[in-house]
């Protein structure tokens, strides 16, 4: 009885089946696949490490090194053959220099974080355009390390390197590092070349109104002139030097003046 028993037990209890060949091949395919998404994945996290590693180390490096060479500069240096520019420590500008830039670009750069949420809703609103929603910092970023250009890829880098600028450099570096980066004329960058080239005027002896001057072609420095003014820049002058007191008046200035 015993033996019947077991011989019905073994014949209810089958062998599982072999999955075959195409069982085989999609579970070899799965696995494949999942290795590759893996790989992938892992590549990108790594090439992201890398990325913000390498962002973090050249904003360090320039926070004390000047930034003699941006793509910018060196496009147009092919372009042209020839441009005109010299670094200029900041404290060689009279002060009325830095605050009619920062008067005409970005009025409240001490008391934002690289980014002016009013400012850019201003610059909306504004239908004569007289001032871009960028700030400073956001201009240094772009000049120094990207390229031209309004793609969502470079305004995401300029938005992290802004990030990091405000982070490592004070805003007195910032500042500093527009002066001597900001396009002036076609060929020329910088405030020291641009009063030379415009007013044949060394850095130091720069007045206001020469200053306020510079400030008012931009940001189309090669349709505008400032030894040549148009009556829309003589009215932008006039509005940066008015600026210009203001923000030294309300201490506005004083995060790139003091020490």
């Amino acid at each position: 009885m015993a033996d019947d028993d077991a011989t019905r037990v073994r014949k209810k209890v089958k062998a599982p089946r072999s999955k075959g060949k195409v069982g085989r091949a999609a579970d070899s395919f799965s696995g494949a696949w999942r290795y590759w998404i893996r790989w992938v994945f892992r590549k990108l996290f790594l090439l992201l490490c890398a990325g913000v590693g390498v962002s973090l180390l050249l904003v360090v490096l320039l926070r004390f090194a000047n930034p003699y060479l941006t793509y910018y500069y060196v496009t147009e240096r092919m372009r042209l053959g020839e441009i005109a520019r010299e670094w200029t420590p900041i404290e060689q500008f009279p002060p009325e220099v830095p605050q009619a830039f920062v008067a005409a670009e970005d009025a409240n750069f001490c008391t934002h974080f690289g980014f002016d949420i009013e400012g850019i809703k201003a610059a909306l609103a504004d239908d004569e355009r007289l001032r871009g929603g960028s700030t400073i910092s956001q201009q240094v970023a772009k000049n120094v390390f990207l390229w031209q250009g309004r793609t969502w890829v470079r305004k995401g880098l300029e938005a992290w390197f802004t990030l990091l600028i405000e982070l490592v450099w004070p805003k007195k570096r910032i500042i500093e590092v527009y002066l001597n980066i900001a396009e002036t004329d076609e060929g020329v960058f910088g405030v020291a070349a641009a009063g030379r080239h415009y007013f044949k005027v060394e850095p130091e002896n720069l007045s206001l109104l020469q200053a306020a001057r510079i400030a008012a072609v931009l940001p189309s420095p090669k349709k505008r002139s400032a030894s040549q003014p148009t009556a829309f820049v003589k009215k932008r002058t006039r509005q940066i030097m008015a600026g210009a007191r203001t923000i030294a008046a309300d201490g506005r200035a004083h995060c790139f003046n003091s020490g």
